[in-house]
Formats: structure tokens, sequence, C-alpha cells
């Protein structure tokens, strides 16, 4: 059996429960392609699934290889693929029931990629696709967000943060965002209309009337949020448990929970937007794969500007 270099976990931990090893190299079947990773990224929600925080959610079969961003080129195609041939350039969000790209090689369903932009190298187009497709499908497809609304971004120098305040933007709403207080002039350079430094003042103070609230923080957080939306606004949060139905209705708002899906032509236009300078994936920092413990551990300390990224190539 062929192999390949790969980082898995065999049981559920902290972050030296993750080995890099030899794993299966996988072989793709009808509708997959084979993917050489050149880079992937980590997300909050790999940490996570480490640490066994999603056991009642989702079963992973052990040993199990994380990763729900990728960007690298076709090695070889299954049977009835049309879009892509070998050596194409490519970046996607694989299916996060399967193995991820925390490796060498990985199996992707066809429908679950689209053309690398051309302007980003493989680190850069690596940071997109789960937070880019979770920061426009929380604004435009959840929130139903158009141009003059307001909404205001928590962790807005994060991940999916830094990217919906970009998107938000390109779509000509009024956005406030929360962060800390080094990270303001990133806030502003990113053209965020309300930068709020956490650290020294409570949004709920100063944001008032707006119609969506991105929500990644849970707890506290979730709790002041309802106050600051208009009657009728909506609530959209980006971790669990999901946001109590009883509070919603109490305050008079909308509220859910979602997951960042794979949508091929939002994704299309998210490459496109970077290919035109209007949208740049910040990067925190760039580890080798199989340094992927200490990327996790960063990730945990939850304040990460951007994105880490581990580069397989």
């Amino acid at each position: 059996m062929a192999t390949m270099k790969a980082v898995r976990f065999h049981t559920y931990g902290s972050s030296d429960v993750l080995i890099y090893e030899d794993a299966p190299k996988p072989e793709p079947t009808a509708g997959e392609v084979l993917v050489k990773v050149h880079a992937t990224s980590v997300n909050p929600i790999d940490w996570k699934i480490r640490a066994g925080h999603m056991k009642g959610f989702r079963e992973y079969p052990l040993p199990f290889i994380l990763g729900w961003d990728v960007s690298g080129v076709i090695e070889s195609v299954g049977s009835g693929v049309t879009a892509f041939k070998p050596g194409h350039e490519v970046y996607g969000r694989p299916d996060a029931a399967r193995n991820g790209a925390y490796a060498e090689y990985i199996a992707v369903k066809e429908s679950e990629l689209v053309p690398k932009p051309r302007s980003l190298d493989h680190i850069h187009s690596a940071a997109i696709p789960l937070a880019g497709l979770t920061a426009w499908q929380a604004l435009f497809d959840t929130a139903g967000l158009t141009a003059g609304q307001k909404v205001l971004v928590h962790a807005a120098a994060g991940g999916v943060g830094h990217l919906a305040i970009q998107f938000a933007k390109i779509k000509n709403l009024y956005v406030a965002g929360t962060a800390s207080g080094r990270n303001q002039e990133y806030l502003k350079q990113l053209g965020c209309d309300l930068p709020i430094n956490y650290q020294t003042t409570r949004f709920e103070d100063v944001v008032h009337d707006f119609d969506a609230v991105i929500e990644s923080m849970g707890g506290d957080v979730r709790s002041r949020s309802w106050k600051v939306l208009k009657k009728g606004g909506i609530l959209v949060a980006l971790i669990g448990p999901p946001p109590s139905e009883e509070d919603s209705k109490s305050h008079g708002v909308r509220a859910t929970i979602i997951w960042g899906q794979m949508d091929a032509a939002q994704l299309t236009e998210i490459g496109l937007l970077a290919d035109s300078g209007r949208v740049k994936p910040e990067i925190a920092a760039v580890f080798p794969l199989r340094d992927a413990a200490k990327a996790h551990e960063m990730s945990e300390t939850e304040h990460v500007r951007g994105k880490i990224v581990l580069q397989v190539v």
C-alpha cells in the first residue's frame, strides 16, 4: 500500500496527540480527484475536534486526519471527472466527515474544489475556504444583508472576522467590529466603520439598532449581543451550542447557527475578489506540517489575527 506523510490523532486529547507519521495514501474514486496538498489551514474547529469537544455531534473514525481547507495541485482524477486535469491548481473546502488536508495528499470530490486564485500563493489561498465561506454565508445567505444595513462582527480580526469585514464593505454595509486594543488599527485598515476595543469598551454601550450580529464567542458575549439588535434583526452564531430560541423571542429578534458549507460559485467569487485586490487574507503564522501541534497551541490562545497555515510543500 502506498503511503504519505500526514498528521493524525489516534485518541482525543491535548495537542501532543497529533502525530506526524506515515498514513495510507488515498486513491480517488469516481467523481473524485487526488490533490497534492501544498497548504492547509488551522481552524478553531480543528482543535475542538481533537480535544473531543465535538464527540456528541459527530463521531470521527480514529486515527483521523484534520483539515477543512486545501490549496494544491491535481495529481490524478477518478472516473467521471470533467472539470479538472492533473496539474490544475485548485483550492476548496473538503467534506469535514472524511480525512482532511493535514497530509501530503487528499482525495476530494470534484464539487469541493474550484480554481485557485491566480494572484495568491498556496499559503494565502489555503487561508480562505472555510473562513471565507462561513463569513459570506453568515452575512448574505443567512442574515440576508444588503447595502446600507448594519452588522456587528465579533472577533473581527480573527479568521472569519477579518474576511467578513472585507466582504461587508464590498457590499456597502456599515460594520462595527470587536477586537483587542492591538488590533484596532488593523480593523481600520480593513475598512471597519466602528472598531471597538473590547478591553476598554462594552460593545453594547456603543452599538444600537443593528440589523445583524455575527457571533463566534458564545457565553457572555452572546448574551450581551441580543440588546444591540433592532426588532426583527438576526444573530448568526458560528459556534455551539445553538442560540436560545427563548432569548431571541424575548428580544423580538431571530437567531440561528451555521457551519460554512462548500459552495463552488461563492468560493469562485471570493477568489475573483482576491484577484482584484479587494480581499486580502491575513496570515498570522506559517508552520511546517510536522509542527501542527504548535499551530494548534497558537490557535487555542484565541488571540490570532487572521489565519494560521500549515505548509505541506
